[in-house]
């Protein structure tokens, strides 16, 4: 069976850096860090004192009062960014082609605040006072589940769990389903919002944010002074369509996606496998079933969450992977301005990699000022840099030992 192609046409995000792709991106391309106080919690409580917080979003732009009411901030989230996607692509969604269009939107939380909200209702007031809506506004799918009722997408409606690889795993499995001819068109992400107290206090615990109470310097990955991540918010949403389908219709291309690599490290719950054995896995998958070879490549978006595990282990086996060549891969961690966005990270992610293509910009690496000896690649330091790209890939790790990695090339 031929493997049909599958492109992006449209791309849509809120994110700490804006809550739109073109003054997200601009602030990428600058250098510009979206991390600033934690102020969506007492940070009084907390080691941890930064975070990259969503600033000015106002939900009814996109949905009505009564909907934001019935909807936890993550849903909220990638509905706009759905909205936004769809309104970039022009696809429009009619009652003939409605079970042709799909939506999987990962989550890796899901609605928090919701269940923090709702279990201090419970303890305070009793079972009678909990929300009928607390189910719905909680479990991780309602994403997926909301933005197809406002789009009237009727095709496949999904939602991958893979902690912080869940928007890419829902990108590569939203790409199969048009590969394999289930679909014409996906909308397809991530979104999260878990800057609650619970889930603050949960990372702190395991001690993966870091304690650096400077926002300008707290993620700073591949640095030898890494300390953890910062946690996140938003979400990042992209219009995948069969190439044909798109062509038909005009729509702007922004990269073709070709390769799509996950696999599991069989390790343990949080920590990588060491040398980053599941990843390179990944990311081999990815490039054969891309049809690329290592040389290929130009750009790596990497994981890197700025904890001294991921970063070492993600450097290896880009090296197992590219062996020579990765010396001269540009492999850059957008994390560093946007924070961690968990299981939004990947969407924002795939995003950043299809601009770049298309722009011939490599994202930098900011705060980045004391190379480790153990991580020596070229990270793109603080400063953005012009090149033209043939492909580049996007990494995304999480906890439970998830690997995903997606292969864009430049649409030609």
């Amino acid at each position: 069976m031929t493997k049909k192609r599958v492109v992006i046409t449209g791309v849509g995000a809120v994110t700490p850096l804006g809550n739109d792709v073109p003054t997200t991106w601009n602030a990428i391309v600058e250098g510009k860090s979206g991390i600033g106080p934690l102020t969506r919690v007492n940070a009084e409580d907390f080691p941890a004192k930064v975070a990259a917080e969503i600033k000015d979003f106002d939900p009814e732009k996109y949905m009505h009062r009564k909907e934001v009411r019935k909807m936890d901030k993550f849903a909220q989230y990638a509905l706009a960014a759905s909205l936004m996607a769809v309104e970039d692509s022009g696809l429009k969604i009619t009652d003939e082609n409605a079970t042709r269009v799909g939506v999987w939107i990962g989550s890796g939380i899901g609605g928090m605040e919701t269940f923090e909200n709702q279990f201090e209702t419970l303890l305070n007031r009793g079972p009678r006072r909990v929300s009928p809506f607390m189910i719905p506004m909680m479990i991780p799918d309602m994403a997926s589940g909301q933005v197809s009722i406002f789009l009237g997408a009727k095709g496949i409606n999904s939602c991958t769990v893979t902690a912080c690889a869940s928007g890419t795993n829902s990108i590569g499995d939203a790409f199969k389903a048009i590969q394999r001819g289930d679909a014409d068109a996906m909308v397809t992400g991530g979104a999260e919002a878990p800057i609650t107290r619970m889930a603050v206090a949960g990372f702190c615990a395991n001690t993966a944010l870091s304690t650096n109470p400077d926002p300008n310097s707290a993620s700073r990955p591949f640095d030898q002074n890494r300390d953890g991540f910062v946690i996140g918010e938003g979400a990042g949403i992209v219009v995948l369509e069969e190439l044909e389908h798109a062509l038909r219709r005009g729509a702007t291309i922004y990269a073709e996606v070709v390769g799509y690599g996950a696999t599991g490290d069989a390790h343990h719950i949080t920590a990588p496998a060491p040398e980053g054995e599941g990843g390179a896995r990944a990311m081999k998958i990815a490039l054969e079933d891309g049809g690329l070879s290592p040389e290929d490549v130009g750009y790596v978006n990497a994981h890197g969450t700025s904890t001294d595990y991921n970063d070492k282990f993600e450097t290896m086996a880009i090296k197992e992977v590219f062996g020579e060549h990765a010396y001269k891969l540009a492999v850059s961690s957008t994390k560093s301005m946007t924070g961690h966005l968990l299981g939004a990270a990947g969407g924002i992610e795939a995003i950043f990699t299809a601009l770049a293509i298309k722009n011939g910009v490599l994202p930098p690496t900011i705060n980045y000022e004391t190379p480790d000896p153990e991580c020596d690649l070229d990270y793109v330091p603080n400063e953005a840099r012009h090149t033209e790209l043939k492909a580049a890939i996007s990494n995304s790790l999480g906890f439970g030992g998830h690997n995903a990695t997606l292969a864009f090339r430049k649409y030609e």
